[in-house]
């Protein structure tokens, strides 16, 4: 499977000018022969959207949308609408045309400078999908932060994590490194959970909000296979042999023995005592 990280920067509030860009970026893959194109996190809309006064959202079968996936699988962030109240952080894999999965960010950072829950309302599920080469699953961003919904997906059956962000170096400096925090977090998914690991960042800057790049593949072992330097856009396009996945797991079968009964009644132990919020 041929894989192309588009590691982009995008324009705020401007949804049509991050579609033509994003038609140049898979018109390149394409040639390049890519299978799925992996954009980043709200690739569509910008990040800081508190600072954009028009509507910037998209339904997630929206022509515009669905249009890009013609001769070869993408995702692509954008602001969802919904005809409910509600409006999402979300990410679409689309295939041939149509809408494959939707996944809408679970864990929505409002903290120092981030103010996700202004604008999103949390997703209410996490599920891996099927595409032509066997089972994925989309985290955005924070998700990634949550070791449990890796763990989730890949007993679910995903062989690959798809990772679309849009993470900035801009707190704690003297305690955090970015670039370092994800590169731990996706050696420990991919060694862990023994799977390969996609990760998918911006760059570019929003304000004090200044995004790195990096995007990297991960294999089963936790060894990185192909990155992408930082801050500047570049388009990595990286082949990976589902086969090891299954190799992987069939020599140290962690993800087998992951014993989900016992699971469920200590979670469910820990949510009647007050655990949920």
């Amino acid at each position: 499977m041929r894989i192309t990280l588009a590691q982009v920067d995008c324009l705020l509030g401007d949804i049509e000018g991050n579609l033509r860009h994003a038609r140049e970026v898979l018109g390149q893959a394409s040639a390049d022969r890519a299978d799925l194109v992996v954009f980043p996190e709200l690739s569509l809309s910008g990040y800081s959207l508190g600072e954009v006064p028009q509507d910037v959202t998209l339904e997630a079968d929206d022509p515009r949308l669905t249009g890009l996936a013609s001769d070869l699988d993408v995702v692509v962030g954008f602001h969802e609408r919904t005809a409910g109240l509600h409006s999402y952080n979300a990410a679409a894999y689309f295939s041939a045309g149509e809408l494959r999965h939707l996944h809408r960010k679970l864990y929505l950072p409002t903290y120092g400078i981030f103010e996700e829950r202004k604008h999103f309302s949390p997703g209410q599920a996490m599920r891996a999908f099927t595409t032509r080469w066997g089972r994925q699953a989309l985290l955005v961003c924070n998700d990634a932060w949550q070791p449990q919904l890796a763990f989730i997906s890949v007993q679910d059956g995903a062989r690959i994590l798809l990772l679309p962000t849009s993470s900035a170096q801009s707190l704690f400096p003297e305690h955090y490194d970015s670039a370092e925090y994800w590169r731990d977090i996706t050696r420990f998914y991919g060694r862990m959970f023994q799977s390969y690991v996609v990760f998918v960042n911006r760059v570019g800057a929003e304000g004090r909000l200044h995004f790195w790049g990096g995007s990297h593949v991960v294999d089963p072992w936790g060894e990185t296979v192909a990155e992408a330097p930082q801050g500047e856009e570049a388009i990595l396009t990286v082949d990976i042999d589902l086969d090891e996945v299954r190799r992987r797991r069939r020599e140290v079968p962690l993800v087998r023995e992951a014993r989900l009964g016992l699971l469920q009644r200590e979670l469910r132990r820990l949510a009647e005592e007050g655990g949920d919020l």
